[in-house]
């Protein structure tokens, strides 16, 4: 399975989830400092790091900072609140993942797996995807529409980025909030609508009148390649 390094004060839990993670096959080490478990991290370099926030020594999003600074291995954030303030910055902060206490092994197996599955396939997936006559430079952040490079915000990049990652699925504005906005307990649909809509304009169309962007009421926004217009039929044909 993984090697998994978690860096955990509470002496109840820790242990429990060393011997929990290691039924499920994981490999575990452990640490009960921030600093001794960023030591661990450098001279290991395990698979994914599971951080708790609440570290007697140093705060956990000031650990994950100082981890990004020298790695980009998956963390998977402990939080004792879903909305906790701290949550939103450390997953601005790099972080890929977050469990809420109380939760068992069995979970955050299923969390380390499902972390690592998209790392892997973020390292197989091509540095451009293109999707009709729209080009999206992953890499580069650099966006081109029928040829001509277009300028995005970061944060139109990003919700652009996660759409062209899924052509043609049905994305929720509740994904969306999570996934590009990091507000893990909820946000308001009002500031997608308003990305979308600037979106829309820069790629030359509106919500009336969709080309990529379609919105499915009630449900979310898919990005799909453009239908081509079909010539209507003569009365010779």
């Amino acid at each position: 399975m993984a090697e998994v390094l978690i860096i955990e004060d509470d002496d109840r839990i820790r242990p429990l989830l060393v011997r929990g993670l290691r039924e499920c096959g994981h490999t575990v080490t452990s640490a009960p400092t921030g600093m001794g478990g960023l030591q661990l991290a450098v001279d290991s370099g395990p698979d994914l790091v599971v951080l708790d926030l609440g570290l007697p020594d140093v705060d956990g999003t000031q650990v994950l900072s100082m981890l990004r600074a020298v790695s980009q291995v998956p963390v998977i954030i402990a939080s004792a609140r879903a909305d906790d303030p701290s949550l939103v910055g450390a997953l601005d902060a790099g972080a890929d993942d977050y469990v809420v206490k109380p939760f068992t092994s069995t979970q955050l197996d299923a969390r380390i797996r499902a972390v690592l599955r998209r790392v892997e396939a973020g390292r197989q997936r091509p540095s451009t995807i293109t999707v009709g006559g729209l080009a999206v430079d992953l890499a580069g952040r650099r966006v081109h529409l029928d040829g001509t490079e277009i300028d995005l915000t970061p944060r139109e990049f990003d919700l652009l980025a996660h759409l062209v990652e899924r052509p043609g699925e049905v994305v929720t504005k509740r994904d969306l909030l999570v996934e590009v906005w990091r507000q893990p307990w909820g946000g308001s649909d009002k500031t997608v609508d308003v990305h979308l809509s600037w979106l829309r304009r820069k790629l030359g169309e509106t919500a009336a009148a969709p080309r990529y962007l379609t919105t499915v009421r009630g449900v979310g926004v898919r990005l799909a390649a453009p239908v081509p217009d079909v010539p209507a039929p003569t009365e010779d044909g």
